[in-house]
């Protein structure tokens, strides 16, 4: 199975989510970008609000899209101990790291939301999707940080991720809905005919009219 682009797995995300139609105090959460598309769907579909919860991954030198770790708006850094012990990252890069993902964080924030204040998450029925995992780091890092909050129930929604991520995943959440958990796991954009980037300005004008 091969999604046609992130809004039809928004689409088929949200009919595994009926069950949640009508949900008094139902917030649905995309991690930006390409989780935004995805959110919007679901969101719309369901009849809930709509709003972004920025986390970012901590790249590996020399390697950008090998995440070490991930930080979310928040402030909460989880970090792979492992693979950060078995690449030699330095201390130093870590830091640095942490602080330039932390300085786009607030950049996107401002962004997406200007002066619209974050959403209040007390006993809400939270549903957090993007486009996909890998490592999962970025969604453990914003899981961690929305349990931290009062909120009353945690559910991810994704269009796929590898068994053994989406278990760890499943996990720490009360509800884990996810389309796709290939064997043989490759990239998320493997299964979109179109994984095209999305933008800064699609994400503004998809919260706008979500």
């Amino acid at each position: 199975m091969r999604f046609r682009d992130r809004r039809e797995a928004g689409q088929l995300l949200a009919e595994r989510l009926e069950f949640l139609r009508g949900r008094k105090g139902l917030l649905v959460l995309g991690i930006p970008r390409g989780g935004v598309v995805v959110a919007v769907e679901v969101a719309q579909a369901l009849g809930a609000s709509l709003d972004v919860f920025i986390a970012r991954k901590l790249g590996a030198p020399h390697n950008p899209e090998l995440a070490v770790g991930a930080v979310a708006s928040s402030g909460e850094v989880v970090l792979d101990q492992q693979l950060i012990a078995a690449l030699g990252v330095p201390q130093s890069y870590l830091e640095a790291e942490i602080e330039r993902q932390r300085a786009e964080i607030q950049r996107r924030m401002k962004a997406y939301r200007g002066d619209r204040p974050a959403p209040d998450f007390k006993d809400k029925t939270v549903i957090l999707t993007d486009d996909g995992v890998a490592t999962g780091a970025t969604m453990r890092a914003a899981i961690q940080a929305l349990k931290a909050t009062e909120l009353g129930e945690l559910i991810v929604a994704l269009p796929v991720g590898p068994p053994d991520t989406i278990q760890e995943l499943a996990d720490m959440v009360d509800r884990m809905v996810c389309l796709l958990t290939p064997t043989f796991f490759w990239a998320v954009g493997g299964v979109y005919m179109d994984f095209s980037q999305t933008s800064d300005g699609e994400v503004i004008q998809l919260l706008q009219s979500g």
